[in-house]
């Protein structure tokens, strides 16, 4: 069991999940608009002005695409003007929690699920199927699934903008050269283990930023047929903690051993994708999430990267669809009407996809993915390869986490943090999480 577990953990998926601040300079409009199978948004059904307020998280290149596209809904729809906000993935929560305790939340924002069951908990955003019943929010080629994503009791709370899957990013060439074993798609934790001391000898490492365990531990615990949380998300999902234990030990000794990043040089970075270990050439792989793979693997322009599966065994139980991110109306929102349609042409726009390109996650839009098709870059087809490869190889999802998962998130990193500085032993750490995990999603209940 020990011999199971591990590591996992590593990886990087930090990538682009945090995304980055700066700005992106707003280009001008690609053209317009033509020749999209969405209608210019009902502009002139009234000629009120309206203003909205949309935030989201992202790179660079998520930030430039995204003016980009509300450049165009601009200009099909003259009285709208959207005005963006956008930050690194940590900021853009901590900027976001005040903005909700003071009812100032934008109009639409980019959510997580990790966040869904928090803001949809406190009634924060707003039911979007009215919308898709009238069809304001056109999902006419969005599968049930995709759509149910982004459920809560039984409302639409948050619209599903693309679907991914955990993956791990080679650096083939660099590999090659230094003479390290490229694992086969049923690679182990074993592998995985023999591939970091390779890297080391070299002078390299794996992974790309450090691993987030809120991430990894729940995947490594789906491949040996358990779950983070119980069903009713009132309960941590096990009740023996060999699993902890045998995922922290290999962690454990891969830093131990100097396989990955250490904690200092990781506080360091604002975790945006040009920090990365791969594109900064000191490390061979990476893991996150499948649309996290495009941002490292452009800015990377002197090799190929590649995305492989996570290690096993039970890599098929462990892997799931998963949407990327979604968009929400807040409840607060004088205008979610508006909002709604906004998101309608994000989703279903062909000319505005050009731009998106998958880049949060392969379209939920069955006739926007085959028209992307003929159109993807190098990485993008990638990227749509393996999301195909990962349906067939993957078991359904589990559901949004419960309101507490965040505070029990930061508990696990902590908790990590003391055992790679020896604070705790990890047996100990195993008995503190369950506990104390299980009092924060009591609490929560309440």
């Amino acid at each position: 069991m020990k011999k199971v577990l591990n590591a996992v953990l590593m990886f990087s998926l930090l990538g682009s999940l945090i995304g980055c601040s700066g700005g992106g300079a707003a280009e001008p409009p690609a053209n317009g608009g033509t020749g999209t199978e969405t209608p210019p948004a009902a502009a002139s059904d009234s000629k009120e002005p309206v203003k909205l307020r949309i935030a989201w998280w992202g790179g660079q290149s998520r930030h430039d695409y995204t003016l980009k596209v509300i450049e165009m809904y601009e200009s099909q729809n003259p009285h709208v003007t959207i005005e963006p906000e956008y930050a690194p993935f940590d900021d853009y929560w901590k900027k976001l929690a005040p903005q909700a305790v003071a009812g100032g939340l934008p109009d639409i924002i980019q959510m997580d699920i990790s966040y869904l069951n928090q803001y949809a908990g406190r009634n924060q955003l707003a039911d979007l199927k009215p919308f898709t019943e009238s069809g304001e929010l056109d999902v006419a080629d969005v599968s049930e699934n995709a759509l149910s994503g982004g459920e809560v009791n039984g409302k639409l709370v948050a619209m599903n903008l693309g679907v991914n899957a955990l993956q791990t990013t080679f650096d083939v060439e660099t590999m090659k050269k230094n003479g390290i074993d490229i694992p086969s798609k049923e690679w182990t934790w074993d592998d995985m283990d023999k591939m970091g001391a390779q890297a080391k000898e070299k002078g390299l490492q794996i992974g790309g930023f450090a691993y987030r365990h809120d991430v990894f531990f729940p995947y490594y615990l789906r491949t040996i047929g358990q779950k983070m949380y119980s069903a009713d998300g009132k309960t941590i999902g096990y009740s023996d903690d060999q699993p902890f234990i045998d995922y922290f030990t290999r962690y454990q000794k891969w830093y131990d051993n100097g396989y990955i990043l250490s904690l200092d040089k990781e506080a360091q970075k604002k975790g945006v994708a040009e920090e990365d270990e791969i594109v900064l050439g000191n490390s061979i792989s990476g893991t996150g999430w499948s649309n996290q793979f495009l941002a490292v693997a452009n800015l990377v322009t002197d090799r190929s990267l590649e995305l492989n599966p996570m290690p096993g065994p039970g890599t098929k139980d462990g892997l799931f669809l998963k949407p990327s991110m979604y968009f929400s109306v807040t409840e607060t929102s004088k205008h979610k009407e508006e909002a709604a349609k906004f998101i309608s042409f994000f989703i279903n726009d062909i000319e505005a996809n050009k731009l998106i390109k998958g880049e949060r996650g392969v379209p939920v839009s069955a006739k926007v993915k085959e028209a992307l098709k003929p159109l993807l870059s190098e990485n993008e087809a990638k990227i749509f390869d393996y999301v195909t490869w990962a349906e067939a190889n993957s078991t359904p999802g589990d559901p949004p986490n419960p309101i507490g998962a965040v505070e029990i998130e930061k508990l696990l990193r902590d908790l990590s943090e003391r055992i790679l500085f020896k604070k705790i032993s990890i047996e100990d750490a195993a008995a503190e999480f369950r506990k104390e995990a299980n009092a924060i999603l009591a609490r929560s209940q309440q």
